[in-house]
């Protein structure tokens, strides 16, 4: 009775939120989570809760409830779903005590758990997909934000309702995860290097998702990916060279002389185009994906045929997809340096 009847308020009120996902709300302070916005806001979010105990991706799930059928909700860690529903319905519980949330969070929880692989490493959909969704998923940043998240469960006072054994659970699951990402790094003659961005559900072994997603060495995935690891109080030899190896690639494979630009094309599509502009002074950028064998940067059309230039692509995918960025500038100039003061 008590859900519904929050249910009733939040259909009333949706038209004015301005919200788009549970992450928008996460900056909030405690004392907010009591109130009857929060209220409106968890019910909204509990509605599009799936019956596996997670949530979809590319959906708002705070503006208005959901009214289909509950077997047309898929659950994902992709896009940043699930993972942030949970730490929303965590808070409503600590300002609340309210036990629906707790109920969805701990199914929620269960459903993060039990998605895992034995050998640590977690899919992009569970139950599992027979297509690439089912292959351990670095993809823009899936697996190490369930890491983050199942780490901050363990240990985090927001989280002290959890039953001692899910938070244990919750530990091993980490370790597990860290164990994984150390099998997955792309070893070269001998020496660590970085990862893709997905590995062989059984193997580990890179492979490919999306047609124009070849199995291949990441230059964007990898940063994520070796932050989490400098991330680990006390890290093992075993980590510092993975570490160290990802950093010497990324040092490697900075691509410098260029910039990319988005220039006005009135004979494009859509009147703008993006190319390559050489530049000596631009700072260094990286491709989004290398080739294994050449270690070169690649660019593909949804054909799977990939292409050495930017502008050998098709203007779709050229203009639809991330394939040069800053991604480990920061990572390079900052965060390692003071990585490697305190690990040293």
């Amino acid at each position: 009775m008590r859900l519904a009847l929050l249910l009733s308020l939040a259909c009333a009120a949706w038209a004015s939120a301005a919200e788009k996902g549970a992450r928008d709300f996460l900056k909030k302070p405690d004392a907010w989570y009591a109130s009857a916005e929060a209220k409106q806001t968890g019910v909204i979010i509990l509605s599009y809760q799936a019956d596996s105990g997670g949530w979809p991706k590319n959906t708002d799930t705070v503006t208005k409830p959901y009214t289909g059928k509950r077997t047309s909700l898929q659950a994902t860690f992709d896009n940043g779903a699930t993972l942030d529903e949970l730490r929303f319905l965590a808070r409503m519980f600590n300002a609340t005590k309210e036990e629906a949330y707790r109920q969805a969070f701990d199914k929620g929880l269960a459903h993060v758990l039990v998605a895992q692989y034995p050998h640590g490493g977690w899919p992009q959909y569970y139950p599992l997909s027979k297509q690439y969704h089912r292959h351990v998923t670095f993809n823009d940043n899936s697996m190490v934000r369930i890491l983050e998240f199942v780490r901050e469960v363990s240990r985090d006072a927001r989280f002290a309702f959890v039953d001692a054994k899910q938070r244990a659970a919750c530990q091993t699951a980490f370790d597990k995860g860290i164990a994984c990402i150390l099998k997955c790094q792309i070893v070269v003659d001998g020496k660590p290097t970085v990862w893709c961005a997905q590995h062989d559900a059984q193997t580990l072994l890179p492979t490919q998702a999306r047609s124009y997603e070849l199995a291949s060495f990441s230059g964007s995935e990898s940063v994520g990916i070796t932050r989490l690891l400098m991330s680990i109080d006390k890290p093992t030899p075993e980590i510092k060279a993975a570490i160290a190896g990802a950093v010497q690639w990324f040092e490697q494979r900075k691509v410098t002389g260029i910039r990319i630009e988005t220039v006005v094309d009135p004979k494009s599509p859509k009147g703008k185009d993006r190319v390559v502009v050489k530049d000596p002074k631009a700072p260094a950028l990286w491709a989004r994906f290398y080739d294994l064998k050449s270690g070169q940067p690649y660019f593909c059309d949804r054909d799977g045929i990939p292409k050495s230039a930017l502008a050998d692509i098709g203007y779709e995918r050229r203009n639809g997809y991330s394939w040069y960025g800053a991604y480990a500038r920061e990572l390079l100039e900052q965060d390692y340096p003071k990585w490697k003061q305190a690990n040293p």
